[in-house]
């Protein structure tokens, strides 16, 4: 009975630290392109916004959103076609300034990601 017990606690053992060593899941959704990039300046007008990711997006549950000079938000809706990883969607028409594209992304092993991306309309 002792070695029975004893081999029990030896698997028990060993699972427990089997289990503590596995390494965590990392699967947040990280940009690998953006359009526009950090930084960049575009043209007035609209502005097509495209975000790739390293992995697939839930995009009925994501948000892009754009905000003014003035600190005016704005959502921006986003298409629900094309490839599963790439988020995109169309500004309404934007004035010369700056702006902050803010981006938050469900990743479908439920793990939520958020950033923000700034730019300069006109000159």
């Amino acid at each position: 009975m002792r070695k029975y017990i004893s081999k029990l606690a030896a698997v028990a053992v060993v699972a427990i630290l089997a289990v503590g060593a596995a390494p965590p899941a990392l699967a947040h959704a990280v940009i690998v392109s953006a359009s526009p990039t950090a930084d960049q300046h575009v043209a007035a007008g609209k502005i097509a916004v495209r975000i790739e990711f390293n992995t697939r997006i839930d995009k009925e549950r994501s948000r892009l959103q754009v905000t003014a000079p003035a600190g005016e938000k704005t959502d921006i809706p986003i298409d629900q076609d094309g490839e599963p990883n790439i988020v995109a969607g169309t500004t309404a028409d934007l004035s010369p300034g700056a702006y902050v594209l803010r981006w938050q992304v469900l990743a479908i092993d439920g793990h939520i990601t958020r950033g923000d991306i700034p730019f300069v309309v006109g000159n």
